[in-house]
């Protein structure tokens, strides 16, 4: 009965928050379009010039360089104050 109990509190205190936070990056991931600002886990900020399947263009200022990147590298969705 005490191995139970350290099965089901593990899952509520790890596993399922874990699963919770995947699927929110998961959705994030699907709802991109192009022009939304966004930070890659590496750190690169830029705007989204075009979405492939996997692949992603970013417009990188001040010199408005283009790299592409993996879909799963971005980290997340950079939201304006001015607009």
């Amino acid at each position: 009965m005490p191995f139970l109990l350290i099965i089901v509190v593990f899952y509520f205190l790890l596993i399922r928050p874990q699963q919770k936070r995947q699927h929110t990056w998961q959705d994030m991931l699907s709802k991109l379009k192009t022009g939304d600002r966004v930070t890659t886990s590496g750190g690169i900020r830029g705007v989204i010039v075009s979405i492939k399947d996997d692949a992603i263009q970013l417009r990188i200022p001040p010199d408005n360089l283009r790299i592409e990147v993996v879909k799963s590298a971005i980290a997340s969705v950079t939201q304006d104050d001015a607009k």
